[in-house]
């Protein structure tokens, strides 16, 4: 090889390893890229709701009287993100029979829709019903429940809405489901007709169903 081909060899070479190395610096400016990093979760707002979650009953009382405005939201918030089912099957041998039902009385079967309270955010739907049982005492049965979770909700019945006079018939078993509680023998349900889905220590309503006799 003569001197003239060895040069345009070097040239050549040269002007490769310029080329790449250029490519590589200018690249950015021509090359499209794309990334799609997922909206990263308040863990501040998962924190407070874990710990709220976690305190004994009386503490979560003493807990949302010192919380303001944003910090009840960010809790709210963070409940209605979680769902838990339940299906309860009912025992029809328990149930009491038509012909033994005694009208007008206490035991006989009511019934109801639950309605949210509109707000946008808190909703409930499904079927309340009183069934009364054959050793004369009734439970309440959530059929087809759909309701919008919150910190330590409870089914209360009551005269109306604001749950000023009530009887607790317990925790929420589920948001979602067909769920069984049983109901305190002597209790007026010509009296407490409207059944509540209520946050206690917020004292927020979820839903209420009004009950009406077969």
């Amino acid at each position: 090889m003569n001197r003239r081909s060895r040069v345009a060899v070097i040239v050549t070479i040269v002007a490769i390893i310029v080329g790449v190395g250029a490519f590589y610096l200018v690249s950015p400016l021509f090359i499209s890229t794309q990334v799609n990093d997922p909206l990263p979760t308040d863990t501040v707002q998962s924190e407070s709701y874990q710990r709220f979650i976690s305190m004994s009953e009386d503490e979560k009382m003493q807990a949302a009287r010192q919380m303001n405005a944003e910090e009840r939201d960010g809790i709210m918030s963070s409940a209605a993100q979680v769902n838990h089912s339940i299906n309860e099957a009912m025992d029809q041998t328990l149930v009491q029979e038509d012909q033994q039902r005694i009208p007008n009385a206490p035991n006989v079967p009511r019934t109801g829709s639950f309605v949210g309270v509109g707000d946008g955010i808190h909703n409930a739907e499904g079927i309340a019903k009183v069934i009364p049982l054959r050793d004369g005492s009734s439970i309440l049965r959530l059929e087809n429940l759909h309701v919008t979770n919150g910190p330590d909700l409870y089914v209360y019945l009551s005269p109306d809405k604001s749950a000023s006079d009530f009887v607790n018939i317990g925790k929420l078993k589920a948001n979602n489901g067909n769920q069984n509680y049983d109901i305190s023998s002597g209790t007026d349900l010509s009296k407490y007709d409207t059944v509540l889905i209520w946050c206690r220590p917020f004292s927020v309503l979820f839903g209420s169903a009004e009950l009406s006799g077969a």
